[in-house]
C-alpha cells in the first residue's frame, strides 16, 4: 500500500475508541490497569492481578497501603454512586500473591546515572534505569531508604511492608551512599552523564545549584521531560511545584518520567516528542452507563487489614469494566468475528496488501450488510460498511475476489434484467410519461400481483402518463464490488429511462429508492410511500384494520437517513388504522433484515443470527416496507406484513404468516410479471415460455435445492447439457445419474433418473471448483 493508504488507515482505526484505557487507568499518572485487576479479584485470580499491578508499581506492598488513588476521581461509577475503591482491590491483590516476578539483568553499559534522594520517586528511577542496564548510585542524607515514608503511622504502612518492598534494591547493581548529603552539582556533573535531584534537595537552597529557578525560587523543570536548564540534570518528586499535597504515585511516576528522559537522552532522541499520554490524561473511550443501577461501595469490615476476600469480590463486582464495544452490542456481523473494528480495519488492509497466498479476510470483507448501523452507534462515527465496500471494490479490481461468493446474486440480477423480464413501456395511449413506476426485482418477484394494483392506482390517480420499468437497479453489483457492472447496469437503466422522456421516478423499493438518490442524482425520484401520503390510499385500503391492531415496525436499512419516507409510512399506518410499536432500533439506528450487502449470500449463519435477533425483539407482528424484509423475517416463522398488504389485501387472512416464494419461483414470478402486464395492459400477445426439460423434484429435495440456492433453471440445465452430450455418470448401485454444469462460476451437480416424459431429481449440490479436462 502507498503512504496515503496508511495515512487513511490511521485515520479509520483511530476512530475506534475500543483500545483506548478506561477512565481510572488513564487518569492514574503510571496508568495502573485497575480494570484488568478488577476482572482478576471477580475470579479471585490474585497472581493475575499482582502481576498487572507490579508491572507498572515498583513498591506493590507501600503503594498499596498510601496511595492517594487519583485514578478514583476518573472512574466511570462516579456518574451512577461513587467510585470503585481501587486501593483495596490493589491490597488484596498484593496480600494474597504467592508469586515473584522475574527479574532479568541486561548487559551493562557504560553511561553513569546520580540519584540524590532516596525517596520513592529517585528509588524508582534508579529500578528502571537499572533494568535498562545503566549504572546507578543513589545518594542518599540519611542512613536509609525511603525518605518521607517513614513518617507514615505503622497501622497504616506497616515497617515489614517497606523492609520486603526494598529488598529490590538489592537485586540490581545499585549502589547507596547512604548519610551523603549534596549540596553542589559541580562534582556530580563531572563524574556522571545524568543526573536525577529528588528529595535529597529538599533542605537546600536552590540558588547554589546553578539552574534557572521560577520566579518563586523553585528548580524551573519541563513538565514533560523533568529536565532542567542543565541538560545533564532533571528535577522530580517534591521538588515538582505543581503538586498542591503529597502524592505517593505521582512520585513514582516522576521516577518513571526520568528513567525515559536519561534513556532518550543517551540515546540522542527528543526528550519531549510522543510523551502526551505518559501522565495522567483524559481517555477517549466511551462506556454506555444506561440502565446500570446505583451500588453503594462495599466498606471492608475491618478497616486495618483491609477486604476480606468476599467483600473484595463484590466491591470488584461493582466495576463496569469499562468498554465501548457499542457497534459490536447491536451488530451480530461485528460480534461474529469475536473482536471490534479497529482489529478489523488492520485486517482489512493486510488483506488488501497481500500479493500472494490466502486472502484469509475475503470472507469477513464479503460478510457485512454495509448498511451503516456502526456508524450511527459508534462514538467515532466508524463506518466498517465502508471499509468493507471499498475493500470488494478493490479486490475485483484486482482480480482477487473470488466471484462464487456472490454469483448467484449478480446472475439473479442478470436475470432481472433480461428479455424474460425486463419492461419499460409508456402507458398505453401516451407516447411519453411524466411518471414512471419503477417497482424493483424483489417486489416484482414477492409480490407480484401488488406491482399490477399499484399501476393501475397510479395511472388513475397522476396525470401526464405513468409509465413503468421493470428491471433490476443494479444493488447487487455495486454491494459486490462489481463496479463495471454496475456501471453496466446504470447505464441501461438511464437509457430506458431517457426513452420514456426522462420522467419523475416513483420507486416502491427502499434500495432502488437510495441508489436513485445518491448515484444518480439526475433523475427526479420520489418514494412510493411518500407519494401515497400526498395524493391519498385506494379505497378500501384499510380492510385489514376492521378489528384494532399494533404493528411491530421494522425500518428498512436503506432509509436509515431518510426520515421522511420512515414518516410518511408511519402516517400511512396511522390512515389505515394500526398502531405502532417502536423496535428498540429503529428510524437511524435501524438494522438490517441480512440482505443487505449480499450478506444471505456470502454468509448465511450471520444473516441467520441478524434475522433470529430481530424477529426476537417484539412479541407483535412485525410490519415491513422492503419485500426482502418482510421475506426474511417470515421465512424464519415471524408474522410479518408487507405495507401493500394491508393496502391491497382485500381483507384476506394469514398474510403475515405467508413464507415468501422460493429462489425459483421468484424469477418465475418477474418473467411472469412481464407477460401478465403485456397482455392484461398492452393487450399484447405473449407466446408462453418453453421449457427445454421437464422435471419432478420431491418436496424434500426442492427444500435442499432452496438452502444451496439452486435454481429449478439450473438443474434443467444440467440435465440439458448431460442428455445432449452424453456427459454424465451412472451410479452402479443406485441405478442414478450423475451429472454437472458450469453456466458462470459455479458448478452444479444432479443426480437424476429419466422417467417416462421427463426426469424425476433425487438430489443437486454447488460447489466452486472448476472441473478441467
Amino acid at each position: 500500500m502507498d503512504q496515503m493508504d496508511q495515512k487513511l488507515l490511521r485515520q479509520r482505526e483511530s476512530k475506534c475508541i475500543q483500545e483506548n484505557p478506561p477512565g481510572c487507568n488513564a487518569g492514574c499518572p503510571i496508568h495502573v490497569d485497575a480494570r484488568g485487576m478488577a476482572k482478576a479479584v471477580q475470579q479471585e485470580d490474585y497472581a493475575t492481578g499482582f502481576a498487572l499491578y507490579n508491572r507498572m508499581v515498583p513498591f506493590p506492598r507501600i503503594i498499596s497501603r498510601i496511595c492517594d488513588q487519583p485514578c478514583r476521581k476518573a472512574c466511570k461509577r462516579n456518574e451512577i454512586d461513587e467510585s470503585i475503591f481501587i486501593k483495596g482491590l490493589e491490597q488484596i491483590c498484593v496480600d494474597n500473591n504467592n508469586t515473584a516476578p522475574k527479574l532479568l539483568l541486561p548487559k551493562a553499559k557504560s553511561q553513569k546515572v546520580a540519584i540524590v534522594g532516596a525517596g520513592l520517586s529517585g528509588l524508582t528511577a534508579a529500578v528502571e534505569l537499572s533494568r535498562k542496564g545503566y549504572k546507578v548510585t543513589v545518594f542518599e542524607a540519611t542512613d536509609r531508604l525511603g525518605g518521607s515514608i517513614w513518617d507514615i503511622a505503622e497501622d497504616k504502612l506497616p515497617r515489614q511492608l517497606i523492609h520486603n518492598d526494598f529488598e529490590i534494591i538489592a537485586k540490581f547493581p545499585i549502589e547507596i551512599r547512604y548519610n551523603t548529603a549534596i549540596s553542589a552539582l559541580d562534582s556530580l556533573c563531572e563524574e556522571y552523564d545524568a543526573i536525577y535531584l529528588t528529595t535529597g534537595f529538599q533542605q537546600t537552597d536552590n540558588s547554589d545549584l546553578g539552574l534557572e529557578l521560577t520566579s518563586d525560587g523553585k528548580i524551573k523543570v519541563d513538565l514533560t521531560s523533568l529536565a532542567t536548564s542543565n541538560n545533564k540534570v532533571f528535577a522530580g518528586g517534591s521538588l515538582r511545584r505543581e503538586y498542591g499535597h503529597p502524592s505517593p504515585i505521582a512520585s513514582i511516576a516522576d521516577g518513571k518520567t526520568v528513567a525515559i528522559s536519561i534513556d532518550r537522552l543517551f540515546q540522542n532522541a527528543s526528550l519531549t516528542a510522543n510523551r502526551e499520554k505518559e501522565g495522567p490524561y483524559e481517555t477517549a473511550l466511551y462506556t454506555n452507563i444506561k440502565g446500570i443501577k446505583p451500588e453503594a461501595m462495599v466498606l471492608a469490615g475491618d478497616s486495618a487489614s483491609g477486604y476480606s476476600k468476599t467483600e473484595a469480590v463484590q466491591e470488584a463486582n461493582r466495576c463496569l469494566l469499562c468498554e465501548c464495544q457499542e457497534c459490536v452490542k447491536a451488530c451480530e456481523y461485528l460480534a461474529h468475528y469475536r473482536g471490534y473494528p479497529k482489529r478489523y480495519v488492520r485486517e482489512v488492509y493486510n488483506n488488501l496488501s497481500i500479493v500472494m497466498g490466502i486472502h484469509h479476510a475475503n470472507n469477513m470483507i464479503n460478510s457485512c450488510s454495509l448498511c451503516g448501523l456502526c456508524e450511527q452507534i459508534c462514538p467515532g462515527n466508524l463506518n466498517m460498511g465502508e471499509i468493507c465496500h471499498e475493500a470488494r471494490k478493490m479486490m475485483v479490481e484486482k482480480g482477487k475476489m473470488p466471484p462464487s461468493t456472490h454469483d448467484f446474486a449478480l446472475r439473479d440480477m442478470q436475470f432481472s434484467n433480461s428479455e424474460s423480464c425486463a419492461l419499460t413501456r409508456n402507458q398505453p395511449g401516451s407516447s411519453s410519461s411524466e411518471w414512471v413506476f419503477y417497482p424493483g426485482c424483489q417486489l416484482a418477484a414477492s409480490s407480484p400481483h401488488y406491482v399490477q394494483q399499484i399501476y393501475s392506482f397510479l395511472c388513475e390517480k397522476l396525470g401526464g402518463g405513468v409509465g413503468i420499468m421493470l428491471g433490476c437497479c443494479g444493488a447487487p453489483a455495486t454491494w459486490a464490488g462489481q463496479e463495471a457492472a454496475f456501471r453496466e447496469t446504470r447505464n441501461k437503466l438511464d437509457s430506458n429511462w431517457r426513452s420514456l422522456g426522462s420522467p419523475k421516478i416513483i420507486a416502491a423499493c427502499p434500495t432502488c429508492f437510495s441508489l436513485f438518490k445518491h448515484d444518480s442524482p439526475d433523475m427526479p425520484v420520489e418514494n412510493l410511500w411518500t407519494l401515497l401520503e400526498r395524493i391519498g390510499l385506494p379505497e378500501g385500503s384499510n380492510q385489514l384494520a376492521k378489528t384494532p391492531q399494533k404493528l411491530a415496525i421494522h425500518d428498512s436499512c436503506t432509509t436509515r437517513h431518510d426520515a421522511e419516507l420512515q414518516t410518511s409510512v408511519r402516517n400511512l399506518l396511522g390512515k389505515l388504522g394500526y398502531q405502532i410499536e417502536e423496535l428498540p432500533l429503529n428510524r437511524e439506528t435501524t438494522v438490517c433484515c441480512g440482505y443487505g450487502g449480499l450478506m444471505l449470500y456470502a454468509n448465511q449463519e450471520i444473516a441467520h443470527k441478524v434475522i433470529d435477533r430481530r424477529i426476537n425483539e417484539s412479541e407483535l407482528d412485525y410490519i415491513a416496507y422492503c419485500s426482502m424484509c418482510r421475506d426474511n423475517f417470515a421465512s424464519q416463522g415471524k408474522r410479518t406484513y408487507h405495507l401493500l398488504d394491508l393496502i391491497f389485501g382485500g381483507g384476506k387472512e394469514n398474510l403475515a404468516a405467508q413464507a415468501g416464494p422460493g429462489y425459483s419461483q421468484r424469477q418465475e414470478n418477474r418473467a411472469r410479471l412481464k407477460q401478465t402486464l403485456l397482455r392484461e395492459v398492452w393487450g399484447e400477445e405473449v407466446a408462453e415460455p418453453q421449457t427445454e426439460v421437464k422435471v419432478t423434484i420431491p418436496a424434500d429435495v426442492l427444500q435442499q435445492m432452496e438452502d444451496r440456492r439452486i435454481l429449478v433453471d439450473d438443474v434443467t440445465k444440467v440435465i440439458a447439457h448431460a442428455e445432449s452430450t452424453g456427459s454424465k455418470l451412472k451410479d452402479a448401485r443406485s441405478g442414478h445419474y450423475i451429472a454437472y454444469f458450469q453456466p458462470a462460476s459455479v458448478t452444479y451437480w444432479v443426480e437424476y433418473l429419466p422417467q417416462a416424459d421427463g426426469f424425476v431429481v433425487h438430489n443437486a449440490y454447488c460447489h466452486r471448483i472448476e472441473i478441467g479436462g
